[in-house]
């Protein structure tokens, strides 16, 4: 007889997924004032670039820094806006990185239990994996990480909350 312990966790995460084709953007330096994440944003939605996850650090000396994903495609155009919106907040730079992917755990119970992120977060430490960023919901967390640690990070996660022998599979999107 399975544990209860097991059921549970097995429910908690049913699948682990993963996007390659993503990219990411930091502006760093940028004023922390109201409004700059949307003077940031806007220009982007208006020229119908999808931002996925956003990360803004904790402000030190009156700035911060802003780093998002976007589709690897959409990288260069969402660089060029970002770079003139830098330029005009007087933001210490811009960096991008094309070479990232983005991994998740799903499941629909994950609101309800602890120890799902910081399992995830030890599999991945004990491969090796550094994390870039981490964005998190009711039914999924997500890493950023290095794409050329993708099938490793997806093979730890999906052996360590046991979901037996279907291989990851890609973000549907």
């Amino acid at each position: 007889m399975v544990p209860e312990s097991e059921v549970i966790e097995r429910l908690v995460v049913s699948s682990v997924t993963y996007n390659r084709n993503e990219a990411k953007v930091t502006i760093f330096g940028v004023p922390d004032v109201p409004g700059i994440a949307a003077k940031i944003f806007v220009p982007l939605s208006d020229a119908g670039i999808v931002v996925d996850m956003i990360v803004q650090n904790v402000s030190t000396e009156g700035h911060t820094d802003m780093t998002f994903t976007v589709a690897r495609g959409e990288m260069q155009a969402a660089l060029a806006l970002v770079e003139g919106i830098a330029r005009k907040l007087d933001a210490a730079g811009v960096k991008s990185d094309g070479g990232i992917a983005k991994v998740s755990v799903v499941g629909l119970g994950m609101r309800d239990h602890a120890g799902v992120a910081s399992k995830m977060f030890q599999v991945l430490s004990e491969h090796g994996v550094n994390i870039q960023m981490i964005g998190t919901s009711e039914i999924k967390i997500s890493v950023v990480i290095d794409e050329k640690y993708t099938e490793l990070a997806c093979r730890a996660l999906h052996d360590a909350f046991d979901l037996g022998s279907s291989a990851p599979e890609p973000e549907a999107g």
